[in-house]
């Protein structure tokens, strides 16, 4: 894949209106109620709107009665930002429209869908060994691309179809432990794919690759204080942001979110990335694990986040979807 066709595929899927939302035909489908409930950026000093590198332009809290919703790993948004699609933990894809107040920021979602993923056959993922969905990113010819754990594997989902198709696997996944899977996973402008896995190397480091027509290049993603990387999205300018996470129980979630340059990703390479924020509390956080970025209507940068609630029922861990602004 070369810089040409991935730009071809990018102007395609931007000229439907969709970067992960084609009919994939899944095997069951829910319409489920979720309620759109706002939260600010910082609870204690509601006017604040800025940290680091980012401005808040909106987020909510998604609630659902439905025992299908949560566990959101993985985020897709349509090119004019108007859709969603998320993936779960356990098999599950969340598609749903975006709504926006006057002044554009982020409101909430509506027309929600819960689907079932499918795996060879087009048999529904039932089983969680099959079904945890960690990452996903276009492909230069409008798939989606899905990396899975437990089971490591990275599978394809063509367009109009319910059965995916094998891609091949970093060779280091193939004896990876079964929770230390690919959980960072976008497609780059030269065509390429960027991923990071969960799995620690050695001093605060993390395999990651990126691919060639041969298959995968190792390089090396660092971090700091313990944090891990759990997903990744490419700017329209063709840089990557990462988000990271961190959690004990007595400190509770913490995030932060790096942009790595472009033409720093190749293959040997040891990268971390400019720092862009660090959302701690008091500011409103959780455990994300999501991360998308899309052109807004005034040719601003957006980011979106969505965190993983765990299929919590007792309130400590949340459904958040929260909309940012690049000012750098």
């Amino acid at each position: 894949m070369h810089r040409r066709i991935a730009r071809t595929a990018r102007c395609v899927l931007a000229g439907v209106g969709l970067l992960f939302l084609a009919d994939h035909g899944p095997a069951t489908a829910d319409t489920v109620d979720v309620r759109s409930i706002p939260v600010p950026l910082n609870a204690e000093q509601p006017a604040q709107q800025v940290i680091g590198k980012l401005k808040y332009r909106g987020g909510v809290e998604l609630v659902s009665p439905s025992d299908r919703f949560g566990g959101f790993s993985a985020l897709g948004l349509s090119a004019d930002g108007k859709r969603m699609v998320s993936l779960s933990d356990e098999g599950n894809r969340l598609d749903a429209h975006l709504a926006y107040g006057p002044d554009g920021n982020l409101t909430g979602v509506t027309k929600a869908e819960i689907f079932t993923m499918t795996g060879p056959g087009g048999m529904p993922l039932m089983d969680k060994s099959l079904a945890d969905a960690e990452a996903m990113a276009p492909g230069v010819g409008g798939e989606i691309i899905v990396a899975f754990e437990r089971i490591h594997r990275i599978w394809a989902y063509p367009i109009d179809q319910t059965e995916p198709r094998p891609l091949p696997l970093p060779t280091e996944m193939k004896s990876a432990p079964d929770n230390h899977g690919i959980e960072a996973l976008t497609l780059l402008n030269d065509g390429s794919l960027f991923a990071i896995a969960e799995g620690k190397g050695r001093g605060g480091t993390f395999l990651a690759w990126v691919s060639n027509p041969k298959g995968w290049s190792v390089l090396i993603y660092k971090t700091e204080d313990s944090y891990r990387p759990t997903g990744a999205a490419t700017l329209p300018g063709g840089d990557v942001v990462v988000v990271e996470r961190y959690f004990t129980p007595r400190e509770g979630a913490r995030s932060r979110i790096r942009r790595i340059k472009a033409d720093s990703i190749r293959p040997g390479a040891e990268i971390s990335g400019e720092l862009l924020a660090d959302i701690q509390a008091p500011l409103t956080v959780d455990n994300f694990e999501g991360i998308e970025a899309v052109k807004g209507p005034r040719g601003e940068t957006l980011l979106f986040l969505i965190s993983d609630n765990n299929f919590n029922r007792f309130g400590t861990q949340r459904t958040l979807l929260m909309m940012f602004e690049l000012t750098d």
